[in-house]
């Protein structure tokens, strides 16, 4: 601390752009969470500098180069305890600087740069098995992808670890909550082909966009978690592993697209590079229809701290920052009535059906 003083070294000295996208970095070779998003984000908003604010965009760039390398739980074998005995996070690091993942020259608490802390670090242990080598990788990309699609055209955060495939499709089993998911769970309402929805949840509707480790922990137990999707406006914890995309945005509270989702409608969900989408196919004038049915339900706080979050979160595609004032995005959502996935299927059945014609 004296160092730092002496120094004069602040944290807007350490937080720059470089220094999150080495964090995204790591968070996408260890396969860690999917509140890293929205925690740093939040994260380089409040540095209330637009060039070391990062966005969901930034994720799916850094996803897209960035290789998932360690075989921890809850998908993999080995947990943190392992890690700190084959060199630790610093071991880390090292291995992922030695490669050009990670810039070794951004400054730390300590008054030096990484590559400075590390440089007599020893690096991961000789022959050690969690992290595995880039020629190796469990997936080549990175775990996180961003989502987009007409279900949520501000965004989403799936976590694939590659094990759950890459595309999905199947009906809607909603519900407005997580305790109502869970009471469906019991009486054995969710089925195999399912797209289970959790709504309501996210940072206005829960408030605050409660993390919901039951669900998915649930869904594993009563031997789902291969068979079923699910989708939230609301979060998961670092425990949740099978096909979940959270972060929903809009949220449902405000009108997103998720809130006009009826059970029984087919949901296409694509996490392929090139597409990324969640789609509800219905048609057009079946979402303006719900559209004009559609109303807000009361919100779950009306007075106090809570009511004051409500009335100033941005949406989780921003971090869930309250201090920005109201943003565009969390002030209102539509429902997006097409994208292009779904142009695209649209017109490949006209032209099987022009064919049929002939």
């Amino acid at each position: 601390m004296k160092k730092l003083l002496e120094m004069d070294l602040k944290p807007r000295d350490i937080m720059t752009k470089a220094a999150f996208e080495n964090a995204i970095r790591l968070v996408m070779v260890t396969g860690g969470s999917t509140n890293a998003v929205l925690h740093l984000i939040a994260m380089s908003r409040a540095c209330q500098d637009p060039d070391v604010a990062i966005t969901i965009d930034d994720f799916q760039r850094i996803s897209d180069v960035t290789p998932f390398l360690a075989d921890l739980k809850p998908s993999g074998r080995f947990v943190m305890e392992d890690v700190q005995n084959i060199g630790g996070t610093p071991g880390i690091i090292k291995f992922m600087m030695d490669n050009g993942m990670f810039d070794g020259s951004q400054m730390t608490v300590t008054g030096m740069t990484h590559a400075e802390n590390l440089a007599d670090h020893p690096g991961l242990t000789p022959g050690q098995e969690i992290i595995r080598p880039l020629s190796d990788p469990i997936k080549k990309t990175g775990h996180l992808q961003i989502m987009y699609g007409n279900l949520c055209p501000g965004g989403g955060v799936a976590k694939i670890t590659g094990k759950e495939g890459e595309t999905f499709t199947g009906t809607a089993r909603v519900y407005d909550n997580e305790q109502l998911m869970m009471r469906g769970l019991e009486n054995k309402e969710i089925k195999a082909g399912d797209v289970v929805i959790i709504r309501y949840e996210g940072p206005k509707g829960g408030p605050g966009l409660p993390e919901m480790l039951t669900p998915t922990s649930a869904i594993m137990g009563a031997g789902l978690g291969d068979s079923v999707a699910l989708l939230t406006d609301g979060r998961f914890s670092g425990g949740s592993h099978g096909f979940c995309i959270g972060h929903i945005t809009p949220e449902a509270q405000v009108g997103g697209p998720i809130a006009l989702v009826k059970n029984g409608d087919p949901i296409r969900i694509d996490a392929t590079p090139s597409k990324r989408t969640i789609d509800l196919l219905i048609s057009d004038e079946e979402w303006e229809k719900r559209r004009q049915e559609w109303t807000a339900p009361p919100l779950r706080a009306t007075q106090g701290t809570l009511f004051k979050f409500i009335q100033n979160v941005a949406t989780a595609s921003e971090g869930c920052v309250t201090d920005e004032g109201l943003s565009s995005a969390a002030s209102g959502g539509g429902a997006a009535p097409k994208t292009p996935a779904v142009e695209e299927l649209e017109a490949k059945i006209a032209e099987l059906e022009a064919q049929m014609a002939k």
